[in-house]
């Protein structure tokens, strides 16, 4: 089994202390030794970060997902990014790996959570979590295929799931495929995980029917990482736009698109551009 390497929020975060919170309690609740599983083991180990017992039993429920019949677990977190940032609450999508052992068998797996938080007079308060649910795999095209094979295309757990799942649009895989000509691209979310609606309105986001998908990292260096050129990000979005997306975020607001709206930029995609599509 691995050993547990807690996930850190770098220098240029938004609100790190949003993260922190989400992260530690995924961290805690999918994270266990022998003799410490179920559910009543996972709402000790929310307790213990302060979470008072009404929410901690809560919130170890809707962890079940993620907290398998298994004699001890490791949780390691690859990426943290915001699901939506306002300024009394957030989403926060915690990408991350687990690895289980159950007798001498040890598997490897994983999920994204979308962690959801209020702020409080003394920080930042989960208040309830969303694992993905990818659904089963079925048969897939030959751009999902591609999209599995191509080693330049870094899929987390649930993303992978997502595409297993033949439930995204051809029109994301085929602007994977054609971004990974020129880029390595690690891939946070793609449609389980992330807010049904787009954090904060009634409007319905682009994730869930399968239409878009979010990158942390390009060529190796994090979006939300200062050193990373902007060059290289500004590069990036303009060749997600080039590759079909209608709505391309991130933390540089470009102009020049074939639409008004092509391009945005927030708080929220501060760490991560999103490449969105239509149909």
């Amino acid at each position: 089994m691995p050993s547990p390497v807690p996930w850190r929020p770098g220098p240029n975060e938004v609100t790190p202390a949003a993260k922190t919170a989400a992260v530690r309690l995924v961290e805690a609740l999918g994270t266990w030794q022998a003799g410490q599983g179920g559910a009543r083991g996972a709402a000790d180990r929310a307790t213990a970060l302060g979470i008072p017992a009404a929410s901690a039993a809560q919130l170890a429920a809707e962890a079940g997902p993620w907290t398998p019949s298994a004699d001890e677990a490791v949780v390691r977190v690859i990426d943290a990014q915001y699901g939506g940032i306002l300024s009394d609450s957030a989403s926060v999508l915690v990408v991350c790996e687990q690895s289980t052992r159950t007798g001498t068998a040890v598997q490897h797996g994983g999920t994204t959570v979308d962690v959801r938080l209020s702020r409080t007079p003394s920080g930042w308060r989960v208040t309830s979590l969303h694992p993905a649910d990818p659904g089963p795999a079925a048969p897939l095209s030959a751009s999902a295929k591609a999209v599995l094979a191509q080693s330049r295309i870094e899929l987390p757990p649930a993303s992978a799931a997502d595409i297993r799942s033949g439930k995204v649009h051809e029109s994301v895989l085929r602007a994977m495929l054609r971004l990974a000509g020129d880029h390595r691209l690690s891939v946070s979310v793609v449609r389980s995980g992330h807010p049904l609606d787009v954090f904060g309105t009634n409007r319905p986001s682009d994730h869930p029917p399968g239409r878009a998908f979010d990158v942390w990292r390009i060529d190796g260096h994090p979006v939300v990482d200062p050193a990373t050129s902007r060059g290289l990000i500004t590069g990036f979005m303009r060749a997600a736009a080039a590759a079909g997306s209608y709505n391309v975020g991130g933390p540089v607001q470009l102009s020049g698109g074939a639409t008004a709206n092509q391009f945005f930029s927030d708080a929220t995609h501060h760490d991560h551009v999103h490449i969105g599509f239509t149909s």
